[in-house]
């Protein structure tokens, strides 16, 4: 018994296909109601074993935004550089909102996760994912709310704790940029940039067994083709 209408269920399809990494922002502030139910989707996101690790650092302090975008500037470099020879076209990418958003979050893995076992005996990364999916929520309600959102990678997390003062054994996970902006991108923009492209779905969906390894996205270095799977007696 689906207690959605099928308006219901195209909206949810709609958002998910809609969803954008954004890079460009309007320097306009989110209404604080708006941000509350944004941060309250995230907090609605499933956990392992109901451990709900995320945590939620809004940065509001100007000084500590430049000095966000200075770590992240720093990673930005280093990235390229170990690139190699698509430095240049990296150093051409706009990766990152800091400066222009109209909220800076950072996303974090709280500390003392050690002692939450259940779920995690065997998969201790399990923490991350759970802080994974509060971030998808928040993605998703910022979508359909018309608001933009870009994760943030590029930072060296050991750094980001101590500028954050974050306790030992805690962790930054993401830098998140949300706002306003001009126009949602029609397509991934390391899409229309060329720098990637999707990868066909049924190359990744296997049956049973681990089969051949899908060919990487365009741009991408091709590995060796793997040797053809054994079957099963």
């Amino acid at each position: 018994m689906n207690e959605f209408t099928a308006q219901d269920i195209e909206a949810v399809y709609r958002v998910i296909a809609a969803r954008r990494d954004m890079r460009h922002f309007l320097c306009e502030p989110l209404d604080e109601p708006l941000l509350a139910r944004l941060l309250a989707a995230a907090h609605l996101a499933p956990s392992v074993g109901f451990m709900q690790p995320w945590r939620f650092i809004r940065i509001r302090d100007a000084a500590l935004r430049g000095a966000i975008h200075a770590l992240v500037e720093s990673e930005r470099q280093a990235t390229a550089r170990a690139l190699g020879e698509r430095e240049d076209e990296f150093m051409r990418l706009k990766v990152e909102g800091v400066r222009e958003c109209g909220e800076l979050l950072v996303a974090a893995l709280m500390d003392g996760r050690e002692r939450f076992v259940f779920g995690r005996r065997t998969m201790p990364e399990m923490d991350l994912a759970s802080v994974a999916c509060a971030i998808q929520n928040l993605w998703l309600a910022s979508r359909a709310e018309g608001i933009g959102m870009g994760w943030v990678s590029l930072f060296d997390p050991e750094r980001l704790r101590t500028l954050l003062r974050m306790p030992e054994g805690s962790r930054p996970v993401a830098v998140l940029c949300l706002g306003r902006v001009p126009g949602f991108y029609p397509r991934p923009m390391l899409e229309e940039q060329h720098w990637a492209q999707r990868c066909e779905l049924k190359d990744l969906v296997m049956t049973d067994y681990w089969s051949d390894a899908p060919a990487p996205p365009s741009g991408l270095p091709r590995a060796a083709p793997a040797p053809a799977a054994t079957p099963a007696p």
